[in-house]
């Protein structure tokens, strides 16, 4: 790439200017027409300073940044290593974009991000892992169903929160005959456990995930009618009117009632 063409691209998509930052993209694909994504490396850093824009700020950015994650997820397998080094940048605006892109990349994305979560005791990178792992829509994330069913008892509340969100997570992309009888029963009685966790947070998701496992065909007869008596007890149509405070919780139970 020519200097000059490499500084058009990099002021261009250092801009907060939605027109700008489409003109570098445009730039960056054809760019990558002439090298091929293998090379692509510096273009690769360059769109990646797209991930940390606050939208909150500028919302007239989300297609830009939309735009800027299929960029990134046609650069193929390679960039995976990349994206999960760049899970350490710190800045959770752009954690979260990383996360939905190598989600977006999918299966070839699992194995590298379990090597990861194993080789690191960083519950907070733990957590992102994780939270990417949940955006893989494929059968395969069956491979990292044991990390989430671990990190329901995580003594960190983030990562809590995230493995009892994976799990119903990954009960949508798991059909009900590649999930063996173990995990499956792992599944239900870790949520369950996580029905009486102090964080309202983690009760919502926990039933929000048994619902999950419901819908999706994870549940016996009796595991969904017992799940159906606890929903009724979160909401307090039980006989023993001791509903869960939380909005929350209750809403998601209304939910989950749909499935059972």
């Amino acid at each position: 790439m020519e200097e000059n063409s490499y500084n058009t691209i990099k002021k261009l998509l250092a801009s907060n200017n939605p027109e700008e930052l489409r003109r570098g993209m445009e730039l960056v694909k054809k760019e990558i027409a002439r090298i091929g994504s293998s090379e692509a490396r510096p273009l690769f850093e360059m769109i990646s300073a797209i991930f940390y824009i606050d939208t909150l700020d500028l919302p007239d950015l989300v297609p830009v940044l939309e735009e800027a994650i299929s960029l990134t997820v046609g650069f193929g397998k390679w960039v995976v290593p990349v994206l999960i080094e760049n899970l350490e940048a710190g800045d959770l605006k752009a954690q979260m974009v990383i996360s939905h892109v190598l989600g977006r990349i999918g299966a070839d994305a699992i194995q590298p991000l379990i090597t990861e979560y194993t080789s690191s005791s960083d519950p907070d990178r733990h957590t992102f892992i994780l939270y990417a792992l949940s955006k893989i829509k494929s059968p395969a994330i069956v491979q990292a169903a044991q990390l989430a069913l671990d990190a329901t008892q995580s003594p960190d509340r983030e990562l809590r929160d995230t493995a009892t969100r994976a799990i119903g997570k990954f009960a949508e992309s798991i059909p009900p005959s590649q999930l063996s009888e173990t995990l499956r029963k792992e599944f239900r009685e870790k949520l369950e456990i996580n029905l009486a966790d102090t964080n309202a947070n983690i009760r919502t998701k926990a039933v929000r995930s048994l619902g999950k496992l419901a819908k999706y065909g994870h549940l016996t007869t009796s595991e969904r009618e017992k799940l159906r008596l606890v929903c009724q007890r979160i909401l307090g149509t039980d006989d023993s009117y001791d509903w869960d405070r939380a909005f929350t919780v209750r809403k998601e139970a209304e939910e989950a009632l749909k499935y059972v």
